[in-house]
C-alpha cells in the first residue's frame, strides 16, 4: 500500500469532523460507538467550566515541570491498554496496576489529585477521574507542541484495579508482536507508529535497552541494528548490569529533545538513522511496507504527525470506556467510594 493510501483515510476522517469542531487545531475521527459527548459536562449543565478548570491547573505545573506531558502520556497508555481507560491505574493498593513491574515510575499523580480536588470544590461527585486523566493528557501536550484536539468526555470510573492485569509488552518487542498487541485493542498500523511517537519526548530505564547494546537476543553483541554513535553514547550511560540492587539511571527516549521535553518528529526521522532508544522504536523498520512510509511520512512532515497523533491518541482514550451506570464517579481518584477515610 502506498503512502498516499495509507494516509488518505486519515485525511478524510480529519476534513470530515473539522467541519462539525469549532476552535481545534486538528480534528479526530469519532472512536468505537460508545456513550461519550463533546463538553459532556456543559452540555449536562453538571460542570460547565469543568475544561477550563483542568487547563489552567495544568498550565500551573506545567510551569514548574516540563516532565510533565510525558508523564501523563505514559499514564494514560498504562490505563487506557489494560482494562481500558477507567482510572484504574490511579488506584492506590498494594496490588494495584500501580504497582506492577511495568508501571515503577509512573508520575504526574500529584497533578490528578489537585485537579481532582479542585473540581470537587465547584462540582461534586460530577468530574470522573477518567476524563481528568484524558483531558489534562491532551491540555499537557499541547503545551509541548501537539496539537489541541477536542476529547469526548462522560467516562466513568472503574472499580477495580490489580496488578496481574496488567500485560504491557517489553519495550523489546518485536514488529508483528507490537502489531499484534495494538490490534488486540482495537487500534491498527497507523495507530501504532503514531502512539510510538509519543517517545519524542520522556526517560525511559537503562535495564530496558541493556539487552540491546551488550546481549542482544543472547549473541553476547550489541543489535547490529544500532547506529555505532547511539551505541557509544548509551553504554557510556548505561553499565552492564552485573550486580544485584545496582543503579538504573534515567536516560531521554529521544536525546533529540533532551531536556526541552518538546512534542517533535525528530522521533522518526531517528528510527530511520538507527538510532532509536527502544528495541521497539527501531523495529518499525522492520515491519512491512505500510510501517516503514508512514514512518518516512511523518520524519518528513511534522505536520502530518502532529494531526495523526490526535486522532491516534482520541481513540486509544476510547478504549474499553464506562459509561451510563456502570463504575462510578470517585471522589478521590486513589480510592473507590467504598473506601472510608482515603488520602491523596
Amino acid at each position: 500500500m502506498g503512502r498516499l493510501v495509507m494516509i488518505f483515510p486519515l485525511v478524510v476522517a480529519l476534513v470530515a469532523l473539522s467541519l462539525c469542531v469549532e476552535n481545534v487545531e486538528a480534528a479526530v475521527s469519532l472512536p468505537s460507538p460508545v456513550n461519550l459527548e463533546w463538553h459532556y459536562y456543559k452540555v449536562h449543565n453538571t460542570c460547565d467550566d469543568a475544561e477550563q478548570y483542568i487547563r489552567h491547573q495544568v498550565e500551573l505545573f506545567c510551569k514548574n515541570d516540563k516532565t510533565i506531558a510525558p508523564k501523563l502520556l505514559r499514564l494514560l497508555y498504562s490505563d487506557c491498554f489494560v482494562t481500558g481507560c477507567d482510572a484504574s491505574i490511579l488506584l492506590d493498593g498494594p496490588d494495584t496496576e500501580k504497582t506492577a513491574p511495568q508501571n515503577l515510575g509512573l508520575g504526574a499523580f500529584v497533578l490528578i489529585d489537585k485537579i481532582k480536588e479542585v473540581l470537587e470544590q465547584r462540582c461534586p461527585g460530577v468530574v470522573s477521574c477518567a476524563d481528568i486523566l484524558n483531558l489534562a493528557t491532551r491540555d499537557a501536550v499541547h503545551m509541548a507542541g501537539a496539537p489541541s484536539y477536542p476529547v469526548l468526555t462522560g467516562r466513568r470510573d472503574g472499580l477495580t484495579s490489580t496488578k496481574d492485569s496488567v500485560d504491557l509488552p517489553s519495550p523489546s518487542i518485536s514488529w508483528e508482536e507490537s502489531l499484534k498487541y495494538f490490534k488486540s485493542k482495537g487500534l491498527d498500523v497507523l495507530d501504532m507508529v503514531t502512539l510510538l511517537g509519543a517517545h519524542s519526548m520522556g526517560f525511559t530505564r537503562c535495564r530496558y535497552v541493556v539487552d540491546r547494546l551488550y546481549n542482544f537476543k543472547n549473541t553476547g553483541k550489541p543489535d547490529p541494528s544500532m547506529n555505532t554513535t547511539i551505541l557509544n553514547q548509551l553504554t557510556k550511560q548505561c553499565p552492564p548490569r552485573t550486580k544485584k540492587g545496582q543503579s538504573d539511571p534515567q536516560i531521554y527516549l529521544n536525546p533529540a529533545s533532551g531536556s526541552s521535553f518538546r512534542f517533535s518528529n525528530s522521533y522518526y526521522s531517528r528510527v530511520e538513522n538507527h538510532e532509536a532508544v527502544l528495541g521497539v522504536d527501531q523495529q518499525l523498520l522492520s515491519g512491512d511496507d505500510d510501517t516503514r512510509q508512514i514512518v518516512d511520512e511523518f520524519a518528513a512532515g511534522f505536520e502530518d504527525f502532529r494531526r495523526a497523533f490526535a486522532l491516534s491518541v482520541n481513540r486509544m482514550g476510547s478504549i474499553k470506556v464506562l459509561t451510563g451506570k456502570d463504575g462510578e464517579i470517585r471522589r478521590n481518584c486513589r480510592c473507590t467510594n467504598a473506601v472510608k477515610n482515603c488520602k491523596a
